[in-house]
């Protein structure tokens, strides 16, 4: 479970200071709400672990074919438009997006949305918290994103100004052309506990 440390009006963490308590941290997972609230991720376990390696994997074979833009893995923080500080499991940004970024800012948290991401419910999430995250991510300009259970089988897609579509136990998910030529194949993901 995720820890929310509320700091309110006593203490106001400027981007600079967020980086340097995160980089001092590095073995906690660290992210900023656009209140200003620390919310600390625990470690995940072995099998979450290797879901997420799975899901970085796959956009990371199809971003180095297609060439259109950047992924990451959870380890990156951007710095959404609403001052919050997030790390999704996986995102990508478009390759304009990123090139229009100071050299600078590419080598901090990145001061942008990215265009997609991708979020896992781990043993430690609670999924209407990771919902409303993926809503956050929403109101910042993501185009797509979607968000996965491996437990219940449930996957998610959220686009702009569409509700979220549930689907059940779907074996692949095929991009509708955002992401052209990119299946996230699930099949590693839904593996029986």
């Amino acid at each position: 479970m995720n820890l929310t440390l509320h700091l309110g009006t006593a203490i106001a963490l400027t981007d600079e200071q967020f980086e340097r308590l995160a980089r001092a941290n590095r073995d906690v997972r660290i992210e900023r709400s656009a209140t200003g609230e620390l919310i600390l991720l625990p470690p995940t376990g072995g099998e979450t672990g290797n879901r997420n390696l799975d899901i970085s994997g796959q956009l990371w074979l199809w971003n180095r074919t297609a060439r259109l833009g950047v992924a990451f893995d959870s380890s990156t923080g951007f710095r959404l438009p609403n001052g919050a500080i997030r790390s999704p499991d996986a995102a990508w940004v478009r390759q304009e997006r990123w090139n229009a970024l100071a050299p600078e800012d590419r080598k901090r948290f990145p001061p942008l949305c990215p265009d997609f991401v991708i979020e896992l419910c781990s043993e430690s999430d609670d999924w209407p918290v990771l919902q409303a995250k993926m809503r956050k991510y929403i109101e910042n300009g993501l185009v797509l994103g979607w968000l996965i259970d491996p437990r219940t089988r449930q996957f998610e897609v959220y686009r702009r100004d569409r509700p979220p579509e549930r689907l059940e136990n779907p074996a692949s998910l095929p991009e509708e052309g955002f992401l052209p030529g990119f299946v996230l194949d699930l099949s590693g993901i839904w593996l029986s506990e």
